[in-house]
């Protein structure tokens, strides 16, 4: 048995009702990422916080695309109860393939883009994130390697989305809407 399905197994020795349903709350967090894109749409309300939106939401957007519809189909990786039916999952059953977790791609993406932006929320974000990549794993819904590969892609997303909005705005610096950023 591999480290992943060792460290999958421990985890579901030590459920409980009560982690149980922590679990799947936090889980709910990045469902969609709708907390994060909620989140990044409110940033864009005020001038101060516009442009930490924008990275969020661009951000996001990247992880979708390079994330959800790429690496996912480029490696079509099957998720733990598919291969183990008889662990009982505690959300619904997902229909894509596994590797990347988007739950962790979505929330370290943001993170990344909260702190790049110098966001006091930036850490707190980050931490939200971790235990969301937790979540997935204690829900027996991905791998370990999964959740690393949603942390770097994530974070790689946010970095380039945090760059590609501060050459525009410094391209463009005396037009239109990134001159109000």
């Amino acid at each position: 048995m591999s480290w992943e399905w060792t460290l999958l197994y421990g985890l579901q020795r030590i459920h409980q009702p009560w982690l149980d349903r922590l679990m799947v709350f936090i889980t709910h967090f990045a469902t969609g990422g709708a907390f994060w894109i909620c989140l990044g749409l409110l940033f864009l309300f005020w001038k101060k916080s516009r442009k930490m939106g924008l990275c969020i939401l661009l951000a996001l957007a990247m992880t979708y695309l390079f994330g959800n519809l790429i690496l996912k189909n480029l490696f079509q990786r099957m998720r733990p109860y598919w291969i183990d039916p008889s662990v009982q999952i505690l959300v619904a059953p997902l229909r894509d393939y596994s590797f990347p977790s988007g739950h962790t791609m979505a929330s370290f993406a943001s993170a990344q883009a909260l702190y790049l932006n110098k966001s006091t929320w930036g850490l707190g974000a980050f931490v939200l994130a971790g235990l969301i990549a937790f979540s997935r794993l204690y829900l027996f819904v991905h791998f370990p390697t999964d959740v690393l590969g949603g942390i770097l892609v994530g974070l790689a997303c946010g970095y380039m989305a945090k760059k590609l909005l501060d050459k525009i705005s410094q391209k463009k610096k005396d037009q239109g809407f990134f001159s109000s950023l």
